[in-house]
């Protein structure tokens, strides 16, 4: 993919993602890595305004080379895709379900979020827990990247979930359905739930 496609494709997610309410205000940020380069959304800019013409483009880490001011958060961005050298597309929001469970006390900060469906099973898997860090506070910069070794979906506690995934599709449908987990999983908060199984997950290997 060249840098011209990559601002494409984030302009047209940028667009879905908001008028969809899974961003509100300036909230909410997408990467794509082309090269050694990453094409990542602005610092202050709405997801339902942003123009390709108005991103801005960092080094692999967060150092900022071209373009407009960064996102306060681009170091995430960075870290996730120097942890994870196979993917290269993030997408982080502050989508309403997810960020609600994120400021829920007694989570287990391995793995915030029951299995409840197979396709939360298959698209994100486990979903860490990381300490509250005030936005752009980059000392969560090294935790973030050791965790997402293991996990491409982490919960920024009081704050949102961010998804690194091959392509940006594939990260999209997998922030989607943890929002929608999220939604189910507050649903059914006072009710006794039955998680997928370790077996049941098991054997979901494989299927897309």
């Amino acid at each position: 993919m060249n840098e011209t496609a990559a601002r494409q494709q984030i302009v047209a997610a940028a667009r879905s993602l908001f008028t969809r309410s899974l961003t509100h205000g300036s909230t909410g940020n997408i990467s794509i890595r082309v090269g050694d380069r990453i094409v990542v959304t602005p610092t202050g800019s709405s997801l339902g305004t942003i123009e390709t013409d108005e991103l801005s483009i960092i080094g692999p880490h967060g150092e900022h080379l071209d373009g407009a001011k960064p996102s306060k958060e681009a170091f995430l961005h960075a870290a996730m895709l120097r942890a994870r050298p196979h993917d290269n597309a993030v997408v982080h929001t502050h989508s309403t379900y997810a960020a609600a469970v994120s400021c829920l006390a007694g989570l287990d900060p391995d793995n915030a979020l029951p299995p409840l469906t197979a396709y939360y099973a298959m698209r994100v898997g486990r979903l860490p827990l990381l300490p509250y860090h005030a936005p752009g506070d980059n000392s969560l910069e090294a935790l973030a990247e050791r965790t997402a070794i293991d996990n491409h979906a982490l919960l920024l506690s009081n704050h949102g979930p961010i998804v690194t995934a091959k392509t940006l599709s594939t990260a999209l449908d997998a922030l989607e359905e943890l929002e929608e987990t999220a939604k189910l999983f507050l649903l059914l908060k006072d009710h006794h739930v039955r998680p997928l199984t370790t077996e049941q997950i098991r054997a979901l290997s494989g299927h897309p």
